[in-house]
């Protein structure tokens, strides 16, 4: 189903790139369209999402689809790079299936998710293990907070666009589980009591820090107001979420690092002996995007903004141009740069108010849809970009 022929709705509201305030999207409902801001018509973006869809989700087996049907009622998202299937992907295909308004697709998703990776028993009941083959075997047994996280929100969204109450049963089943603490070794809860944080892997060692690309203070906003339980806490970790972003951002650069504790100071892989606790690299690029999401939807907090410029100030300075790797101090460690590293920049974009901003907003425009060997999380980030900047990407209350 081609996107022209569903109900969207492109605003033609213009939040001025320069102007320091939050249309608090959560409030108003209404969305900034940054590619009308830009001057691209309502029919040109159309058929830019269009495009990225099909391609993504329908185009060529070998080098352009990620999406993969499984008989007549399930489908995964592969990672082509690794031949696997990630909590990641299938959670990111799910959020993308639901803004655009395919509940096929979406279905499909969460009936593999569900049938292959979500635990029935034991320490991780309730959580889904974050890596699979494509025939379903387990190959990563410990869960992955990032998937659970766009799992959880992805089903609020899908009971408030499609008015069905079991999804949101689904998603009050999985924010239990991620609150739940009373687990034997090795499995924990997924939210730090103490930190009141998200934990990188709700399993020993690894739950004792976070990752900021997981927090997302506006999913946790969301369900401080619809979650059947718990909702007090949900509040307080979007206000611990939003203290670590600060704390965990580069004060020259901006860049964050993969991994940090929960004071925000970085912190190296520990499955990795030659890793450094300095480095700003793939789950990184996320932070970006996930913090102006907060600041478009809730603007609570106008910090956001000065973070937003800082960070694209520094990668505006780069010469000939950014690259998708760095030192937090702004060395560069790779030599590429990445169409979803290009496509969270131009989200964060959407919530900066420095002069560099419209420019990381139209080298989206201008990116191709991601093929070839590593489409799958440049091309999911390419959807969200795309979704975030023409103002698609949504909050639908569940009823």
């Amino acid at each position: 189903m081609l996107l022209s022929a569903l109900p969207l709705v492109l605003t033609s509201d213009i939040v001025r790139p320069l102007k320091i305030q939050s249309p608090r999207s959560f409030a108003t409902r209404k969305y900034r369209n940054a590619f009308r801001d830009l001057g691209k018509g309502n029919a040109a973006i159309i058929a830019k999402l269009d495009k990225a869809w099909r391609q993504l989700f329908y185009g060529d087996d070998a080098i352009q689809r990620v999406y993969y049907p499984v008989g007549s009622n399930m489908a995964y998202i592969k990672d082509v790079g690794n031949d696997d299937v990630r909590t990641e992907g299938m959670s990111y295909g799910m959020m993308i299936a639901v803004q655009l308004g395919h509940r096929e697709e979406f279905d499909r998703l969460w009936r593999w998710a569900k049938r292959y990776m979500r635990y029935a028993d034991g320490p991780y009941k309730g959580f889904f293990a974050w890596q699979c083959d494509t025939s379903g075997n387990v190959r990563g047994m410990t869960p992955a907070s990032d998937g659970e996280e766009y799992f959880a929100t992805a089903l609020f969204f899908a009971a408030g666009r499609w008015g069905d109450k079991t999804y949101r049963k689904e998603a009050d089943t999985i924010l239990h589980a991620m609150r739940e603490g009373k687990r034997i070794v090795p499995g924990t809860a997924m939210f730090d009591p103490t930190a009141k944080q998200v934990v990188f892997v709700p399993s020993g060692d690894a739950a004792k820090f976070t990752d900021p690309s997981y927090h997302l203070p506006a999913f946790y906003e969301l369900w401080a107001r619809w979650a059947e339980e718990d909702r007090p806490f949900w509040k307080e970790a979007a206000t611990k979420s939003r203290e670590l972003l600060r704390c965990a951002a580069y004060p020259t650069t901006g860049l964050y690092p993969d991994y940090s504790g929960f004071d925000g100071k970085p912190q190296k892989a520990p499955w990795d002996p030659q890793s450094t606790n300095d480095r700003f690299g793939s789950d990184a690029f996320r932070v970006g995007g996930n913090l102006a999401m907060d600041w478009l939807w809730f603007g609570k907090d106008p910090w956001q903004v000065e973070q937003s410029n800082r960070m694209l100030t520094f990668l505006a300075t780069q010469k000939p141009a950014y690259v998708s790797g760095y030192t937090l101090d702004g060395k560069p460690t790779v030599a590429y740069q990445s169409g979803g590293h290009v496509a969270m920049n131009a989200v964060a974009a959407m919530a900066a108010s420095s002069k560099d901003a419209p420019a990381f907003i139209e080298a989206l425009w201008n990116a191709p849809v991601p093929s070839g060997q590593w489409r799958y999380y440049d091309g999911l980030l390419y959807l969200f970009g795309l979704l975030h900047a023409s103002g698609q990407y949504r909050i639908w209350t569940p009823k």
